[in-house]
């Protein structure tokens, strides 16, 4: 049996929205994201479970996100995310084994073929729906697929 995940952490960009990137005629960006995914991101931090988004972007509209979720830990910008989840995992005191993440695109490929838990939404690129023991979610990015992968998480008594 898989370890019981002590840290839950995302993607934004087709995971928590569906990739799309909005604008407006004054250049403000947009995205959508789906209020179901964050009700299950909530369910998993009232069992316990630190929460992280890790993101390549870097927009004022993900940090308001992650307030308003109450999200542990936020990075946003360039480093490669397999290093700062690592970084993470050592300031917390666990081991990649018990972190569940969910990403949908190649810069996710590092980070997902090293943790415990692992998931892509629907829509995933090719090469991240390929990894060994990845769970391949029903929903696509934005459409309720960190949710699902809650959900699950919690169907198999991990958290």
């Amino acid at each position: 049996m898989a370890q019981k995940i002590k840290l839950f952490a995302t993607d934004v960009d087709g995971t928590l929205t569906d990739a799309g990137m909005y604008y407006c005629a004054n250049g403000d960006e947009f995205k959508k994201f789906n209020t179901r995914d964050g009700m299950g991101i909530k369910l998993i931090q009232a069992k316990g479970v630190k929460t992280a988004i890790i993101t390549s972007e870097n927009t004022e509209i993900v940090s308001r996100r992650a307030k308003k979720l109450e999200i542990d830990y936020l990075f946003q910008g360039k480093r490669p995310k397999i290093e700062t989840i690592t970084e993470l995992c050592g300031e917390i005191g666990i081991s990649l084994d018990e972190v569940a993440y969910v990403g949908d695109d190649i810069n996710d490929l590092d980070l997902l073929s090293a943790v415990g838990l692992k998931a892509c939404p629907a829509d995933a690129v090719k090469k991240i729906a390929e990894i060994p023991n990845i769970i391949k979610l029903s929903k696509k990015g934005g459409e309720g697929a960190v949710r699902e992968f809650i959900e699950l998480i919690f169907e198999k008594g991990l958290a």
